[in-house]
């Protein structure tokens, strides 16, 4: 299993690689939240410290969460309450408090694993219902990877249609442009954040529906209001 480490405790961290290295688990260890958005895609499991250098874990959780499923067993240190509640809300599969025992660890990865495991396998056994989105005259198939407006067919660019259902499919509710570049780009990084730029434009003037995608300054974007559906 490949397990994405984020811990930037030294000590901590190589106990934990070797551990897991015995038990056969393959492990990436980073010490800063923002590369759990820049390697989530390859891993099984992550492994979340809370006290990161540069963001509080628990916000790297709620971003993750925002695009990515991948089973999250939080490692910390931070054992009050209100902490383990808010992990356990914002997504974590599982939480537990340094010192924690190795044999605990690992039937905790073991139990979380398996959980996400048997999950998928009861997600396959029946073909989803395809998944459609509209506003006003404006109807997105966000599986078949269509768009019309008013009835019409609007073509668009794969990147333009993947910014378009980053929104969508969060139909109504804020979306920080964060959550867009990570979830279109595979990371959250500002060197993209231009192209983001461009693509809303050439998506607004396609769709010809301005009040469809709203920004929200400061803080990201919201697709159309469904109210009137």
């Amino acid at each position: 299993m490949q397990v994405l480490l984020a811990e930037d405790d030294d000590g901590v961290a190589a106990a934990l690689v070797e551990v897991l290295y015995d038990h056969g688990h393959v492990t990436r260890r980073v010490r800063y939240g923002r590369d759990v958005l820049t390697y989530h895609r390859s891993s099984d499991l992550l492994l979340l410290d809370l006290g990161l250098p540069d963001t509080d874990g628990l916000e790297v959780l709620r971003a993750l969460r925002a695009v990515s499923d991948l089973p999250v067993l939080v490692l910390t240190a931070r054992g009050d309450e209100r902490s383990v509640v808010r992990g356990l809300r914002l997504g974590a599969d599982d939480y537990l408090v340094k010192p924690v025992r190795l044999a605990e660890l690992l039937a905790r990865i073991d139990t979380v694993t398996r959980r996400n495991t048997a999950a998928g396998r009861n997600a396959t056994t029946s073909a989803p219902a395809a998944r459609t989105v509209r506003a006003g005259d404006v109807e997105v198939e966000l599986d078949a990877r269509r768009v019309r407006v008013a009835g019409t067919e609007v073509e668009l660019t794969t990147k333009e249609f993947d910014v378009l259902a980053a929104l969508a499919g969060r139909a109504g509710t804020a979306v920080s442009r964060e959550q867009v570049l990570d979830e279109v780009w595979g990371d959250a990084h500002h060197a993209v954040s231009r192209s983001l730029d461009v693509h809303l434009t050439q998506l607004r003037a396609k769709l010809r529906r301005p009040d469809l995608l709203t920004t929200i300054r400061g803080f990201g974007y919201r697709f159309g209001d469904l109210d009137g559906d």
